[in-house]
């Protein structure tokens, strides 16, 4: 099968989140299931960079009338995965964050940059590339919503070929003001609520939940969740109406970058038979953040984007009681302005004992997994998460709220669990500070048991989150589509 995978973020050429972990580990375990997987990716300046053996495929017009190159090459990695790239310098060749500004604003003509990568694949799926045609093109959230909806204007009103469109998170819908539709180069019989309009706006989002003929989430919980009110984000009526296209895949993780027994990027290797190593990471780990190297000082940290979706105002409410009980805390993301200058003044606060790392940094990102005890994720909602699936891997033990993905890969800490060895974690219900207060003195309390500890500690490292099971319910939805 000829799959055409379409995302604006590819691991390792261009990561600000899971999504690209997801995009970059997909198309090789889907070799494994009979798929030749390409992708189409825009032409950032760090995805240019990394395309090798680049050769121009094919020149076309986006629908305001500027000419674009659609490059062919292939991207790094064992095997590797054979790419289109969209070329258009005056959209894409921006330093920082591919999405905004260096004020943390979305750039103005995102919807024209996204509309052309949705216009390059249809390029593809019309015989662009005379050695290869795609049988199915699989869009990843918002910034391919827009395919199936131009995959089905080409085809005069049948779409050219079959889609899958994955949400990894429904609150980031791509949503542009309606003066915008014209340059999309859709009729505006496609604005309309059966379509791209949502609240008089234009949304990407929509595009892909309406006109895609197959739609997964990246966990079973969450294809539930997205169907309520509380986590629908407005879209889940229209969610509800397709649940009998709708599914749930839970992401997988990639043993090759993330196994602390071989991980390159810790300073002592370690596994579940063998933690000792573990130990000398925590110990590097306080030291490299500026913590006060105490063994003993059970060492909690979160690696996240900082946003309220991630319950961080939470993490805030109970720091102060944390550090009153010995534990010490160490933060790695950005995100927000306000929860930056928080974290920073509790770091302030309870300097040797709280630290403080903003910033996005892929390698201390292993060495925070491989070094810390606990990995809060105590998120408001939470569409798979990779945060705890590394956590589970790496031996800290992940401390979360039960949505989502969260639901799906933890396994909370109870008598029957830790007799039957099967507890990975703590889990707690709802998004109230004194309850995760409550969650937090309940992982003290085991830490204070190591024989407890350590169980739990290797249960979360058995656990198997395999990209081959998520791959095979991949291919066997395209299957299905392809078949007919």
């Amino acid at each position: 099968m000829n799959i055409l995978q379409v995302s604006a973020e590819y691991h390792p050429l261009l990561k600000t989140g899971g999504l690209a972990d997801v995009t970059g580990a997909l198309p090789h375990a889907l070799r494994a299931h009979g798929c030749d997987v390409r992708v189409l990716l825009p032409g950032f300046p760090a995805v240019l960079a990394g395309l090798q053996q680049a050769a121009e495929l094919l020149r076309f017009n986006a629908p305001w009338g500027a000419e674009l190159r659609l490059w062919h090459g292939s991207l790094p990695g064992t095997p590797a995965v054979q790419a289109y790239v969209l070329d258009a310098p005056g959209l894409l060749d921006r330093p920082g964050n591919p999405y905004e500004d260096a004020h943390k604003q979305p750039y103005a003509d995102n919807h024209r940059r996204f509309a052309a990568l949705a216009w390059a694949a249809v390029q593809l799926a019309q015989g662009g590339d005379s050695r290869w045609t795609p049988q199915l093109v699989h869009g990843h959230d918002w910034h391919a919503g827009l395919v199936p909806a131009c995959l089905v204007h080409a085809g005069g009103g049948q779409a050219l070929l079959p889609s899958v469109f994955t949400v990894h998170n429904l609150a980031y819908q791509g949503l542009f003001d309606a003066a915008r539709f014209p340059d999309l180069g859709l009729p505006w019989s496609f604005f309309q609520m059966e379509g791209l309009e949502f609240w008089g706006q234009v949304s990407f989002m929509k595009a892909g939940l309406h006109y895609a003929n197959r739609l997964t989430t990246v966990s079973p919980t969450y294809a539930r969740e997205i169907q309520s009110p509380e986590h629908g984000c407005g879209l889940d009526g229209l969610l509800r109406r397709r649940q009998a296209e709708l599914s749930g895949i839970l992401n997988g993780v990639d043993d090759t970058i993330w196994n602390p027994a071989t991980d390159s990027l810790l300073p002592h290797p370690f596994s579940q038979d063998q933690l000792l190593g573990k130990a000398r990471c925590k110990a590097a780990l306080q030291t490299e953040a500026g913590l006060h190297t105490h063994a003993d000082a059970p060492l909690f940290t979160v690696v996240s984007r900082l946003t309220e979706q991630k319950g961080l105002p939470l993490v805030l409410e109970t720091v102060d009681g944390l550090v009153a009980s010995g534990a010490q805390l160490l933060v790695l993301g950005n995100g927000d302005a306000h929860l930056e200058a928080a974290f920073r003044a509790k770091a302030q606060q309870h300097a040797g004992r709280v630290a403080v790392r903003i910033g996005f940094d892929e390698a201390f990102s292993h060495r925070v997994f491989g070094g810390s005890d606990v990995t809060l994720v105590p998120s408001r909602f939470e569409p798979c998460g990779l945060t705890q699936l590394y956590a589970l891997k790496y031996g800290s033990v992940p401390l979360v709220r039960r949505v989502g993905g969260l639901a799906d890969s933890v396994t909370d800490t109870q008598p029957d669990t830790l007799a039957s060895d099967t507890a990975t974690g703590i889990v707690f219900d709802h998004m109230d500070a004194a309850e995760l207060a409550h969650a937090l003195q309940r992982a003290l309390a085991l830490y204070r048991h190591p024989t407890q500890w350590q169980r739990v500690q290797r249960a979360g490292m058995r656990q198997r989150f395999s990209w081959d099971e998520a791959a095979r319910q991949y291919a066997a939805l395209y299957r299905e589509l392809i078949a007919p």
